[in-house]
């Protein structure tokens, strides 16, 4: 997700191992401005090697900021916060995983397979990747996030909030 316009840029499902962060990553890499060094990306996480050890497959360690947000917790109450610095030089204040803890709640509030412990869950790993891309495209093109202005509206991707009536009927030229 990006940060200020709350693009979702990709996604994956799947228990979290290296081999999903793998497809994460790449999407990310397809989907975005190569990065340089003067032109940083940055990538904030959890605790979660996997991160560490992907990242490289797919950037340039020199054109990425990457740093991770570890929460600790006693008995289950939360603590306090550890923010390591793994790749590049990112400004401490900005570690923080809010806006992605925020997103997953709005995902849970959004698609009824996503709630934990629901009758609404897909049987099929393909369902639940086919429902997630339409929702990113909702996301993106369709929800008004700020006074009638979206996500890819921030991006300079849309000059118009999309209405369901377009996606469903726009004739795509690259396709013909």
């Amino acid at each position: 997700m990006r940060r200020g316009t709350y693009f979702l840029v990709a996604f994956a499902v799947g228990k979290w191992t290296q081999e999903t962060c793998k497809e994460l990553l790449s999407d990310v890499a397809q989907r975005i401005k190569t990065p340089r060094r003067n032109d940083r990306v940055q990538f904030f996480s959890d605790g979660n090697d996997d991160y560490t050890y992907v990242i490289p497959l797919f950037f340039d360690k020199s054109s990425v900021d990457y740093a991770q947000l570890v929460k600790i917790r006693v008995r289950g109450t939360l603590v306090g916060k550890e923010r390591r610095i793994i790749f590049g030089s990112p400004d401490p204040d900005d570690i923080e995983t809010t806006d992605v803890e925020n997103y997953n709640g709005i995902i849970r509030e959004r698609m009824g397979r996503m709630v934990r412990k629901t009758k609404c869950y897909s049987k099929l790993k393909r369902r639940l990747q086919m429902a997630f891309n339409l929702f990113q495209f909702y996301w993106n093109f369709m929800s008004n996030i700020r006074r009638k202005v979206t996500p890819a509206m921030l991006e300079g991707l849309s000059k118009m909030p999309w209405t369901w009536n377009r996606f469903f009927y726009v004739q795509l030229s690259h396709l013909n």
